[in-house]
């Protein structure tokens, strides 16, 4: 899989991908990152990438002209299955998404700044929105590296138990049961003796019923999309 970043910030971006899967992901040949510097393509002098609102108002909005000139020449090298622009007026990013962006072979991702972009980009460029919450961040470069990495560790390879990334909280809808390691008991806090047993079926079971209390508790609102409420 290859990804693009547009971005005015490309610093921004350097560590998320070097270390831990998504360096992995890298060194193995499974993901392809690469930033673009928006001010390289800009036809305006001094970088210029952004400008004062039509109508008047607080804030500069980023321009189509250099954003145009980015995508055309990405899109002359290769057919991009998304374009994706990371705003939080965007439907929410969900698990399932991840799902369906890991299985594209090439995605861009355009980060905003400022205001955001031009209402024309989206409307003639943008395929799929995404915001990753109800609230606002400088950019768009951390919601980008969040949106990179759900989708790039579920990619075949990336992880060293491929069922792993099957057993994650939102896969089945639930959120993912408690979770122990050893010592089996800490300050007289014992692990529940059915992890213990060796039966594989009732431990299913028993994460089962945990991932149903844990989200009726937590997430009541994930059994009520499951019913269809």
């Amino acid at each position: 899989m290859r990804i693009d970043i547009i971005t005015v910030l490309p610093e921004l971006l350097i560590s998320p991908f070097a270390h831990s899967m998504m360096k992995r992901a890298r060194e193995r040949g499974l993901l392809e990152i690469h930033t673009h510097n928006l001010r390289d393509h800009t036809p305006y002098k001094h970088g210029q990438v952004d400008d004062y609102q039509f109508g008047g108002g607080a804030g500069m909005v980023m321009m189509p002209e250099p954003l145009v000139i980015c995508l055309e020449t990405l899109q002359k090298e290769r057919n991009y299955d998304d374009i994706i622009y990371m705003t939080p007026d965007g439907p929410l990013f969900e698990q399932k998404t991840a799902n369906t962006l890991s299985l594209k072979e090439n995605l861009i991702i355009i980060c905003g700044h400022y205001k955001g972009i031009d209402e024309r980009i989206r409307e003639h460029f943008v395929t799929r929105e995404i915001s990753i919450g109800d609230y606002v961040l400088s950019g768009g470069e951390l919601a980008a590296a969040i949106v990179v990495d759900a989708i790039g560790r579920l990619l075949p390879g990336v992880l060293n138990d491929e069922t792993s990334a099957l057993m994650d909280s939102f896969q089945d809808g639930l959120l993912a049961p408690p979770v122990y390691t050893r010592p089996a008991e800490f300050r007289g806090w014992k692990v529940p003796d059915i992890l213990l047993s060796g039966d594989p079926k009732k431990v299913d079971e028993w994460r089962h019923e945990q991932s149903l209390k844990r989200t009726a508790e937590r997430r009541p609102g994930l059994l009520e999309n499951e019913s269809g409420e």
